[in-house]
């Protein structure tokens, strides 16, 4: 039964795990922050996934995972989580490397997307990633007219600070 659950794990953590990266990409400022975060997902996902009952994708739950996870990390700094020692599976994890020269034109975009609250981070991402609303909304725990007002605010937020 473990096998088959850390198989099962193993196998969607790989293929979706570029949510993690982007999150944190999104929630972090250098490559150390961004391995550590990276890591707390990973570990958030593994303890969580027994829980994971299939009532939606797997991909949703990761981002609501992945979210709450760097929402909970970086909101109070003072406050750090409890981790568990990756070593454990961390070997059967076959991480690749997040290549970020593809996204060098999107600089501007993220430095404005890390002086948002972590709500409109949040919302900004999900929908850059083209979910819709009711996925935002199941995701954030909100109801999709209130996604959609907050999504409006983070929108002309982001315009503000990108074009003052």
């Amino acid at each position: 039964m473990q096998k088959d659950l850390e198989k099962n794990f193993l196998l969607d953590f790989e293929e979706n795990q570029n949510i993690a990266h982007k999150i944190c990409r999104i929630y972090t400022t250098n490559q150390s922050a961004h391995n550590d975060l990276f890591q707390e997902i990973t570990i958030q996902l593994w303890k969580n996934y027994p829980k994971f009952r299939g009532d939606s994708k797997f991909s949703t739950w990761m981002y609501r995972v992945a979210l709450n996870t760097a929402i909970s990390l970086y909101r109070k700094s003072t406050r750090r989580v409890k981790t568990q020692d990756i070593s454990d599976f961390a070997y059967k994890i076959k991480a690749t490397d997040y290549d970020d020269t593809e996204e060098v034109q999107l600089k501007a975009l993220y430095q404005a997307i890390h002086q948002l609250n972590d709500i409109d981070k949040a919302l900004i991402f999900l929908y850059l990633e083209d979910k819709p609303y009711k996925e935002i909304s199941e995701t954030l725990g909100i109801s999709s007219v209130n996604a959609r007002v907050k999504m409006n605010r983070a929108k002309e937020k982001l315009k503000n600070i990108l074009k003052p």
